[in-house]
């Protein structure tokens, strides 16, 4: 079993965990149930629409990495909040972040709380941001919005963890490189994949 938060805990078998890229998984998730996206947003609501059909899980894991002009690289960061960062339709009246007629709120909350993990909100866009400006949310990626919409929308429990691997700054595509490898070993401790002293070695 692995202990979410208190009052929510799930056998590993009934586990999606759901990553853009093999490079963030590592070998640390191999031999479970895991799902390569591919990057963005349309890539991601088409690769889970499938995965939820066919393995039916009873949650599903977000995990990748991501940029941050607020959090730290290396921090592990709890998404319950997620904004389409690239969805701008002001010019017919709608707000910032609004998808027109969808019924849904710009900013959309839906994911489990992790104990001991620092809160954000993730702005999911079809780009690579290296130049995060917005207050509107605190961590950016490409592809938790549309698992987190699909999620609720199929009333499956959905966990968002994000590695910091970049400041969403002109850095942003070298630190990327060199921090994403890192991420899989962060998230197997935090859920008790591999122990401490496995991370080390």
């Amino acid at each position: 079993m692995i202990q979410i938060n208190p009052t929510a805990s799930f056998a590993i078998e009934d586990i999606l965990f759901c990553f853009a890229l093999e490079s963030e998984a590592a070998e640390v998730f191999k031999g479970h149930n895991v799902l390569f996206t591919g990057i963005g947003k349309v890539n991601a609501a088409y690769e889970l629409s499938k995965a939820i059909q066919k393995k039916k899980p009873a949650v599903i894991v977000n995990l990748g990495s991501a940029g941050s002009s607020c959090f730290q690289k290396g921090d592990v960061i709890c998404c319950t909040k997620f904004v389409q960062r690239d969805m701008d339709v002001r010019g017919l009246g709608f707000a910032h972040y609004e998808t027109p007629l969808s019924g849904l709120p710009p900013v959309l909350e839906y994911g489990l709380l992790m104990d001991n993990l620092q809160e954000g909100i993730c702005g999911t866009g079809d780009n690579f941001e290296m130049g995060h400006c917005s207050d509107a949310y605190n961590v950016v990626d490409m592809e938790a919005y549309a698992l987190a919409m699909i999620a609720m929308k199929e009333n499956i429990p959905f966990l968002s963890l994000k590695y910091i691997s970049d400041g969403a700054d002109d850095n942003a595509a070298e630190d990327w490189t060199v921090q994403v490898h890192k991420a899989a070993i962060a998230y197997g401790k935090i859920l008790g994949l591999i122990e401490e002293t496995e991370a080390i070695s």
